[in-house]
């Protein structure tokens, strides 16, 4: 009997990580190396989220129209210990990004640093290529 609870324990474990395994992905599979950015923008929106939050801005495109970026951060946990507070990002404030962009040449990038107006910088806590900070 007690054969039969273990198994059911690991079985259900291995199920509900599932999800989040299944959600989670390299750098690479996603984005490249080869295609860094910069770009500076007024915040729109932030979703503090795992494995990955997410921080929306607004950008000024080539032909004058407002275009919506989307940058991937690290996820909730992995910001704190970076310093981050929620309250670091207040909507309408203008950041400069820096990272990598998709793949899919997607508006969608892969933060390494943001930097506010007055030069402070937060980690986003993504590895840059090669593992390290960038």
């Amino acid at each position: 009997m007690k054969a039969h609870r273990l198994a059911g324990l690991v079985l259900a474990t291995i199920v509900a990580a599932v999800p989040s395994v299944m959600a989670h992905h390299s750098f690479s599979a996603e984005f490249d190396a080869n295609k860094p950015l910069k770009l500076k923008g007024r915040l729109t929106e932030v979703k503090w989220v795992n494995p990955h939050s997410w921080i929306y801005i607004e950008v000024m495109g080539r032909n004058g129209t407002t275009e919506k970026w989307a940058w991937e951060t690290a996820g909730i946990n992995n910001l704190y210990r970076q310093g981050w507070k929620k309250s670091d990002l207040v909507l309408g404030t203008v950041l400069v990004i820096d990272g990598f962009q998709a793949r899919s040449g997607a508006r969608v990038a892969n933060a390494s640093t943001i930097t506010f107006e007055n030069g402070r910088q937060l980690f986003a806590g993504s590895p840059a290529p090669g593992g390290g900070r960038k």
